[in-house]
């Protein structure tokens, strides 16, 4: 009996929706792209319940025939190439014929499109590769296609899509990721009936500013310096952040040939060209443009066509990072003068002679110390050697050869500390401190709490064992909505980019059971009227962009995650800082707190808390 049998379209359709439409961003990428292609020069997105319900794109483009319209919905039926060759010269975002017939499996499709020379348009309806309805309509020139109830036959992936709150973030990415390489066309976005961006036409910076820029703060794109660079193989143009105001959130933007991309290679050449300007936890904002002939590079990779190979790789790297350096070094850093310079210096002068270097006399016997020619013979110290009598040089002096093999036998001895101390740090987890009470202790430098025990001397960095506290404490705080609330007298406003205020709003529940009291005063900002407790005496401004920052950039999707965000970021402003010097009570409340915890070696991201020097790791220092 045959076992091998060819499957339904609908159903290979679905199969190659899984690697193409994978959530409803995948399906706004698609569309646009599309719009693009067609010429497009105002494109609206309109969306509802962040594309699960309904995923609306309206575009002025030059529209499709009623043959076409009806083909443009088959696998592998596409306007962009012809033949294989083609791969190698693509000027256009899709190529592979899959996008629509992946939408079409998996939703419901109703599409009006109509070309200029036609007087009346088509409208096809389809649902789950079955077509419903298909006859001319009226419509003006262009397309418009929604998108309705996605993944309605596959529940699985449905059940599978995060909050609305998520898939609205997603999307808005995906948006960010075509409106930036397009900033002669103009784009709206709305959502559940409110325009969360309008963007008109302009130029590239125009167009970053309008997106990230804040009108209430300073101007966005005036951190940024220039980058421009053309040679026969890539020419290179964009945007790159001077180093003093790089920051820990950075937007970082690859395009290449009007496509975005990821490239941690190419990421790889920028921060080369930061080394030694940043922070350690820095990262520069950039957004970066490559023009290279179409077939030195190949987009077809992945489906989504964001990952992007380069025949050349290494020398692009090597271009762009002098490129990159070339405007930091232009622009934000000072010149360099050299001052060893030798011989004369010819400068020219309206007479086209020279100017020689300048002779300055110079008298060697004169002493500014002198009065009459004496260096005050009254004040000269008299009998000096006798400060030094019975004193022998000989006693004070130390072979050079003695100290360098006493310090190198420090320094084996001070790397064998160093390994110890490694291994407890690694065990500490288990390492459980008894009697806390009952062990003398101090204060060293405002920073360290250190503690005699019977296994050798603790020491326990202040701040970092005070977030471990308050962070469990906020923990639970949050799972019982029992956080204690100040009332500001003066009410602070916090401004937020678009993406920023749908993360807030996802957070928002959470920001007020643990005491944070916020208002909503218009599409991007909050009226911060109550802050919790711990927080009283400093601005909730920071706290608040904190905690979206570092939420946004781990990426948490769950209460549970962004629960754990919260109370890391708040843990974090509160904690005792450095330099503050505490009284015996204060730190043994502190010991007493950090030993009740199940797990108190490491804060809760993985930073030491305790270290111990046992007794013979002490006594070998002094051996």
């Amino acid at each position: 009996m045959d076992i091998i049998h060819l499957l339904p379209d609908s159903v290979a359709n679905q199969i190659a929706a899984g690697e193409v439409i994978q959530r409803p961003a995948s399906c706004l990428k698609e569309l646009v792209e599309n719009s693009l292609d067609a010429q497009a020069t105002r494109v609206q997105v309109i969306v509802r319940d962040a594309g699960r319900t309904l995923l609306q794109v309206i575009d002025d483009g030059i529209g499709m025939s009623e043959t076409d319209a009806r083909l443009a919905f088959e696998r592998h039926a596409t306007s962009k190439i012809r033949e294989a060759q083609d791969l190698f010269s693509l000027r256009t975002m899709g190529f592979r014929g899959e996008a629509l017939a992946s939408i079409c499996a998996v939703a419901q499709v109703e599409m009006t499109t109509r070309r200029k020379e036609d007087e009346t348009g088509t409208l096809i309806e389809i649902h789950g590769s079955d077509v419903v309805r298909e006859e001319p309509c009226v419509c003006p020139v262009g397309t418009n296609i929604k998108v309705s109830n996605l993944f309605f036959n596959v529940p699985v992936r449905r059940k599978f899509l995060k909050t609305d709150q998520t898939e609205l973030r997603n999307l808005l990415t995906e948006f960010y990721h075509i409106v930036l390489v397009y900033p002669k066309v103009s784009f709206t976005f709305v959502h559940n009936d409110e325009i969360l961006l309008e963007l008109p036409a302009g130029s590239e910076k125009q167009r970053i500013e309008a997106i990230f820029g804040n009108p209430k703060k300073n101007v966005f794109t005036s951190s940024f310096v220039e980058i421009k660079t053309d040679t026969e193989m890539v020419n290179i143009r964009g945007f790159v952040i001077k180093p003093e105001s790089a920051t820990k959130k950075a937007e970082q933007y690859f395009f290449v040939n009007g496509r975005y991309m990821r490239h941690p290679y190419f990421l790889k050449a920028v921060q080369t060209a930061y080394s030694a300007m940043l922070p350690s936890d820095y990262q520069p904002s950039f957004f970066i443009y490559f023009d290279i002939a179409p077939e030195a590079i190949d987009v077809n990779i992945h489906p989504t066509k964001t990952e992007i190979k380069f025949a050349d790789e290494q020398t692009i790297f090597q271009i762009l990072m002098a490129s990159v350096r070339e405007a930091l070094g232009k622009f934000t850093l000072a010149p360099q003068i050299d001052f060893d310079t030798q011989g004369s210096i010819d400068i020219p002068v309206a007479t086209g002679g020279a100017v020689s270097k300048p002779q300055v006399t110079v008298d060697p016997n004169y002493n500014p110390f002198h009065t009459r020619g004496t260096i005050y013979p009254d004040r000269a110290p008299k009998n000096w050697e006798s400060l030094y009598e019975g004193v022998q040089g000989a006693e004070f002096r130390v072979q050079n050869s003695e100290v360098r093999s006493q310090s190198s036998e420090f320094r084996v001895q001070n790397s064998e500390f160093r390994s110890q101390n490694s291994e407890f740090r690694i065990q500490n987890s288990e390492f459980r401190l008894q009697d806390a009470e009952n062990y003398p202790m101090w204060q060293y430098g405002g920073k360290y709490i250190f503690v005699q025990t019977e296994s050798g001397l603790m020491m326990v960095n202040q701040h970092r064992a005070h977030i471990a506290v308050l962070f469990y404490q906020f923990l639970e705080q949050l799972g019982h909505a029992q956080g204690a609330m100040q009332q500001l007298l003066f009410p602070e406003v916090l401004n937020l980019q678009a993406d920023e205020m749908i993360l807030a709003g996802q957070l928002l529940p959470d920001l007020q059971a643990i005491g944070f009291d916020l208002e909503q005063l218009s599409p991007d900002s909050y009226s911060i009227q109550g802050v919790p407790a711990q927080l009283a005496n400093q601005s909730p401004l920071p706290v608040l962009q904190h905690i979206i920052r570092q939420v946004h950039e781990r990426g948490a999707d769950t209460q549970a995650e962004w629960r754990e965000q919260i109370a890391l970021s708040l843990a974090e402003n509160a904690a005792i800082p450095y330099g503050k010097s505490l009284n015996e009570t204060e730190m043994r409340d502190l010991i007493s707190r950090l030993t009740q915890l199940s797990s108190y070696g490491r804060t809760p991201d993985g930073k030491t808390i305790i270290s111990l020097m046992s007794d013979e790791e002490m006594n070998r220092r002094f051996s």
